[in-house]
């Protein structure tokens, strides 16, 4: 019997017994003792020593990345009713009217405009919508007067900018209160887990939501312990472009060090699922009561479905060997019109 006797600075050294995610090795292990038994004749030539360098993780062969606002959890309405809290208190009148969102127009902001700031900005002005996007009636065109905030109407873009950083920041934490209770979509979770296991799959949450608010969802129905085994995390603040853009699918890319042919994304909106195919990747969508009337496959869906509740596993997506499948979600996604 060989004794053998690994000590572990750090859970980075499990890298030797079981090379997966480098973020899912951060257990901080003291100390490992393990019997092996070689077989006859067999020699050892290795020795480790405290503070050998563990070989590198072998590099993903295809990415699976998940949108969170409405693939996750459903939070749009919770994200709608944080609007129109901040729009309370800022006293946000336009012609003595105040400012509320409908769910009927915040439904059309949600597959026009990615981001929050962007969605304000292009209620209030009418700039910043994808060319060919639709006209909604209710588009404001017109900075608000913020009665309760001393009532001046923004001169100019940059005083409207001001005023809407400021109203983010305030529906930020309103919607941090209202996400604490917020659960997961049925199935993501089982195959977000199903990804992270499979050999050679990277597996990424890409929103477009500010870090502050998409920490609290992220926290709350995925998980630290989940979240700490991911390869990429990316909110909408460590972009400077918001989706439709591609830019967020296109640095998450970079970074696992794949080709967008070899990723595959998970959305639910019009934005996100033109930001993915900009970037000339794999979408499905997982449409939600209120993107379920868009036409996503003209759009360029590979599949769309209501959730994953039938039990989509990573299997479904990619082949044993790690490659993007041909076909996507056979048999389980709608069926194309």
């Amino acid at each position: 019997m060989l004794r053998l006797l690994l000590a572990l600075a750090t859970a980075d050294a499990l890298l030797l017994l079981a090379p997966r995610r480098l973020a899912s090795r951060r257990a901080g292990l003291a100390s490992m003792t393990l019997e092996i038994s070689p077989p006859d004749g067999f020699v050892w030539g290795v020795n480790l020593d405290e503070g050998s360098p563990p070989p590198p993780s072998p590099p993903p062969s295809a990415a699976l990345l998940f949108d969170c606002d409405g693939v996750l959890v459903e939070t749009e309405e919770l994200h709608r009713v944080a609007y129109n809290m901040a729009f309370e208190e800022f006293g946000l009148q336009i012609a003595g009217a105040p400012v509320v969102w409908s769910k009927e127009y915040y439904s059309f902001l949600a597959n026009t405009v990615g981001g929050g700031k962007p969605k304000m900005r292009y209620h209030f002005t009418g700039i910043g919508a994808p060319e060919g996007a639709r006209n909604h009636q209710d588009t404001a065109k017109v900075w608000p007067a913020p009665t309760a905030r001393g009532g001046a109407v923004p001169a100019d873009e940059a005083a409207g900018m001001a005023l809407v950083d400021e109203l983010q920041d305030f529906k930020t934490e309103c919607y941090k209160q209202l996400v604490t209770k917020a659960g997961p979509r049925p199935g993501v979770l089982a195959l977000m887990d199903s990804a992270i296991a499979a050999p050679g799959i990277a597996v990424g949450i890409c929103s477009a939501s500010t870090r502050g608010g998409f920490e609290k969802v992220v926290d709350a129905v995925v998980g630290q312990e989940r979240l700490a085994r991911l390869d990429v995390v990316i909110a909408g603040d460590d972009v400077s472009r918001k989706k439709p853009h591609p830019e967020i699918y296109n640095v998450a890319a970079q970074r696992l060090g794949l080709s967008s042919a070899d990723c595959v994304v998970v959305e639910d909106s019009i934005v996100g699922l033109r930001a993915a195919k900009a970037a000339n990747m794999r979408c499905v969508i997982t449409y939600t009561p209120e993107t379920q009337a868009e036409d996503f496959y003209a759009e360029g869906a590979d599949a769309k479905l209501l959730d994953f509740s039938s039990g989509v596993e990573v299997g479904a997506l990619f082949s044993p060997e790690g490659a993007v499948l041909p076909e996507l979600l056979p048999g389980v996604r709608d069926p194309r019109p």
